[in-house]
């Protein structure tokens, strides 16, 4: 019973279902009229178009007078179609109401997800803390200083400070970091992260209200409601528009007849002419066809567009801003250099790394046993593993006489930090290059370094470029490190890059690039991208491997990751607006024209001619919008 009270009061799905069924009453009336000539049974059906769409347009005719207090569209479509039905021309009055309840179910797409963004980074929110005294307790109760204990693959649930533990934590969630960081004793951690492996104890520094998460959850929010305030351009047309035809329509029936001695059916009938004619069926569709087509077109390579608003703004965008990775970068690492040193091969390195990290399960490990795996190298036999924090790990080798190992950073393989010059000028080379350097030792000798890196898509370039040559800036916005994002800016040929960004700072410098630009696309894939999504003139998701919360958040969706669909998107933008612009110029050069003629009289003012007109600018609309289907 709850879940159909639910669904009765879901009005955006009545409204739906109500639109849907007055067209299909409208298009079996016109084939008992057209085809049949069946007068009565045309009629039943047209009364039946007009009461089910007109149910919405006309409640919301009631709600611009007694609540907005001026006369909207809504209001002009229903006394058009009241004045349609008393001249007997039940086939318009069908027609206005149907195409106008059309317009307007396009016009609400896609709210009804945006509006679940903010309810899904809720239910990722952590929700109960393990205190030090094994209590599990709500986060709302946890307070500055306590000491809370996170187990291995558990939601960090505190913005705090490491005491106790090592461990490594995917901070995806809030900085972007394509790596998972090594976290250990003194290392702050955010609530919402992942904790991957080890076990820790975290003194909270903020309360669950304040965290880094729960800002994002606020910031989405405030986004989404200053998006929501906007007013559409058919709101300020209809507070003139209507208000004038209406005043001009009463004047028309009126004036001749009680001042000048006019037949009051005469001018009645061209007070109605202008009523029917007036009402916007045209210029209502012109713009969801062109939508409908546009997007239509889109879903064919993989474009989810959330609604007609945000395609005409990708038409008006002058700067990108990429999210670094799984954005511009695939967000898998995996070897890109060997170097080896002392007279050791490539091989051995290999071979005596993955030995060592099969105990190991830091997330790049995997990297080097696919890497192993995919070249035929088999792993040495390893035994005595020790786990070093914050550095890597040791183990004796059973093939290479028992002599210990080790493979890491730095400050396991040399502790006194220096590295001999061809060692060094490597390192350093990879490190500049955004690559993270594993250093692998025997017996106290340097064996060689991997350099593991982020996979690049290989179409980013190239849509920079394709971008670029539109007139269309890019920007990095990233959590990633400064150097990761100087080489992918370098590698796809964007000039302006911003690192080590949090989530309030992206949002920072998105208002800044708006300020500069007006129109900014935003496009990323994780949590810590959605305020940024929705405080940009148009988000756009990488559905693939994307976090729901982001593809629910953004206005458009790339399902397949593609990255050449932004440009083109842009691009189809661009085309839909110029063709919205011919149909309203076409549909209001119609209405002008015999809108003189009824206020004049002239011969061609006909009722039958005014919807003949109409009919055909409606049709021509169509097919011109239809043309956005196969934009290539």
């Amino acid at each position: 019973m709850k879940k159909i009270i639910s669904i009765w009061k879901w009005n955006w799905d009545w409204e739906k279902i109500l639109t849907g069924v007055s067209g299909a009453a409208l298009l079996v009336g016109l084939f008992f009229s057209w085809v049949m000539k069946d007068p009565v049974s045309a009629g039943i059906f047209y009364y039946i178009s007009i009461f089910l769409g007109g149910y919405f347009v006309f409640a919301g005719a009631v709600k611009g007078i007694l609540k907005q207090r001026f006369l909207n569209i809504n209001f002009l479509v229903v006394v058009a179609a009241m004045g349609a039905v008393y001249i007997n021309q039940l086939g318009e009055a069908a027609a206005v109401v149907f195409f106008f309840s059309l317009a307007e179910a396009f016009e609400e797409f896609g709210i009804e997800r945006s509006r679940r963004a903010v309810e899904t980074l809720l239910k990722k929110s952590p929700q109960t803390a393990i205190l030090e005294s094994g209590e599990e307790v709500p986060v709302e109760k946890v307070k500055v200083g306590d000491i809370v204990i996170v187990r291995p693959g558990d939601l960090i649930p505190m913005d705090g400070k490491i005491v106790k533990g090592f461990s490594s934590v995917d901070e995806a969630a809030i900085t972007g970091e394509s790596i998972p960081k090594d976290k250990h004793e003194g290392d702050t951690v955010f609530a919402g992260t992942l904790n991957r492996n080890g076990y820790l104890e975290i003194e909270t520094a903020k309360e669950s209200g304040n965290s880094t998460f729960s800002k994002i959850i606020k910031m989405v929010k405030a986004a989404q409601k200053s998006r929501a305030s906007s007013q559409t351009f058919i709101d300020i047309f209809a507070k003139y528009y209507t208000p004038s035809v209406v005043v001009g329509a009463a004047l028309i029936a009126s004036v001749p007849p009680l001042f000048f001695g006019g037949v009051f059916s005469d001018w009645m009938y061209r007070a109605l002419v202008l009523l029917v004619i007036s009402c916007p069926c045209a210029l209502v569709i012109s713009t969801p066809v062109s939508i409908a087509s546009a997007i239509g077109g889109a879903s064919r390579k993989g474009v989810l567009v959330k609604g007609g608003k945000y395609l005409e703004l990708l038409g008006k965008i002058k700067a990108v801003a990429f999210d670094k990775t799984r954005t511009l970068t695939l967000g898998e690492p995996y070897i890109s250099d060997i170097a080896v040193f002392n007279g050791f091969s490539e091989e051995d390195v290999i071979a005596d790394a993955a030995g060592i990290e099969k105990f190991s399960s830091h997330p790049l490990s995997k990297s080097i046993l696919d890497f192993a795996q995919k070249n035929g190298i088999t792993a040495h036999l390893m035994d005595k593993y020790e786990h070093v924090a914050g550095k890597g790990g040791k183990a004796t080798c059973s093939v290479c006489n028992d002599i210990e190992h080790c493979i890491g950073n730095l400050k396991l393989i040399q502790p006194d930090g220096k590295l001999e010059s061809e060692a060094f000028e490597k390192t350093e080379k990879f490190e500049k290059e955004g690559k993270t350097v594993v250093l692998v030792n025997e017996g106290g000798k340097l064996m060689g370094a991997l350099a593991i890196s982020d996979r690049l898509r290989p179409e980013a370039a190239l849509a920079v470029g394709k971008l670029a040559r539109m007139g269309v800036d890019s920007v990095i916005l990233t959590g990633d490190n400064p150097r990761a994002a100087d080489f992918v800016a370098r590698e796809t040929g964007i000039k302006e890059v911003y690192a080590s960004l949090l989530p309030d700072e992206k949002l920072q410098q998105i208002e800044k690039l708006k300020k500069k630009f007006t129109f900014v696309a935003m496009v990323g894939d994780g949590v810590n991208d959605a305020p940024s999504l929705v405080a940009s003139t148009v988000g756009i998701a990488m559905a693939v491997g994307g976090s729901d919360v982001a593809i629910e958040t953004a206005d458009v969706a790339l399902m397949n990751g593609n990255l050449l669909n932004i440009p083109y998107m842009i691009k189809l933008g661009k085309k839909s607006l110029k063709t919205i612009k011919w149909n309203i110029g076409a549909a209001l050069a119609v209405k002008v024209v015999f809108l003189v003629g009824a206020v004049f009289g002239f011969p061609f003012a006909r009722l039958e001619y005014a919807i003949g007109a109409d009919s055909g600018i409606a049709i021509l609309v169509i097919l011109n919008s239809l043309r956005m289907f196969n934009v290539k």
